[in-house]
């Protein structure tokens, strides 16, 4: 089951090059059954990756493109009256797929983006006071773009908080941007991107995953970090059970890729920037300067030491 997943992760580094980290993180949050978020500018490759991941692992999905004027509706389904049959008739939305691909989330207003709240947490969908489950596995995948461009509406920490992992592609280096500029479209190759593993295959590996053991003295690290984050008095709020939940999620998943059957703090360490970084807010700036998170999970490293 390892081989057919890392055959994954060579496969879509066929596609997005130079990113064997993020491809890996990636991959980390899908095993761990979490959600994953990606945040750039536009033209990093960011819908490009997700595509390629889904297809890697042999998933069914469907893109959205968000806009402004996207309604709750188009994304969940809506229930239409069916006079023949005298009932409503629920008319299921691309929700209804293994993979959604979310792209540019932050573009549609606050209202739509909420309509995932409940697929992303409950792995269903109630219209009209009736439940619709989603397929198994079920994962979103979104694109989101910085803030501060024009048409923008920053996600809620409750949204939020539903991404497993938040992760960033950047700028190639110069030999792979290189490779992007004298190779194939990288539509092209998506087109030709076969299938390692299957959605059956997936579900195994999580159960795998699930199964890795963490030792007492391990989970008091994870307990340590947490509970720093709620007294320091430095952050704008401490990591919450759920936020905690994810971090050992994602620590077992990076443990089974490298092939082990328990966890080590340097797990949990590698995956901490990823989980952590979009929960983290600081109080106040730093000598007027705002700490991004990928600093503030930096001093909370540093500040909690490994029993």
């Amino acid at each position: 089951m390892l081989d057919k997943i890392k055959l994954c992760a060579q496969r879509v580094a066929t596609v997005i090059v130079g990113k064997d980290l993020q491809i890996r993180l990636s991959l980390t949050c899908l095993l761990a059954g979490g959600h994953l978020l990606i945040e750039d500018t536009p033209g990093v490759g960011k819908t490009t990756m997700a595509h390629a991941l889904a297809l890697s692992l042999g998933l069914p999905f469907r893109r959205i493109q968000f806009t402004s004027d996207l309604l709750p509706s188009d994304v969940v389904g809506v229930a239409v009256y069916d006079r023949a049959g005298s009932r409503f008739v629920f008319h299921p939305g691309p929700i209804f797929s293994e993979v959604l691909l979310a792209d540019e989330i932050n573009r549609a207003s606050p209202k739509t983006q909420s309509a995932l709240l409940e697929a992303m947490e409950e792995s269903q969908v109630s219209v009209d006071g009736v439940a619709h489950p989603l397929p198994q596995p079920f994962f979103v995948i979104a694109t989101q773009n910085p803030f501060h461009q024009i048409g923008t509406f920053p996600l809620p920490e409750s949204q939020l908080d539903r991404f497993l992992m938040c992760i960033s592609l950047g700028y190639p280096d110069r030999a792979a941007e290189r490779l992007l500029l004298a190779g194939e479209s990288r539509r092209d190759l998506l087109r030709s991107l076969a299938a390692a593993a299957t959605p059956a295959d997936l579900l195994a590996a999580q159960a795998q995953v699930r199964k890795v053991h963490a030792a007492a003295a391990l989970l008091d690290y994870l307990q340590g970090l947490l509970g720093y984050t709620r007294d320091c008095g430095k952050y704008a709020e401490g990591l919450s059970p759920r936020a905690g939940l994810a971090i050992l999620g994602a620590a077992r998943a990076w443990a089974w890729l490298d092939g082990r059957d328990h966890v080590i703090p340097e797990d949990l360490q590698a995956i901490l920037p990823s989980v952590v970084g979009h929960r983290l807010h600081a109080v106040h700036g730093d000598g007027g300067r705002a700490l991004q998170g990928r600093e503030l999970v930096e001093q909370l490293m540093q500040a909690v030491r490994i029993p």
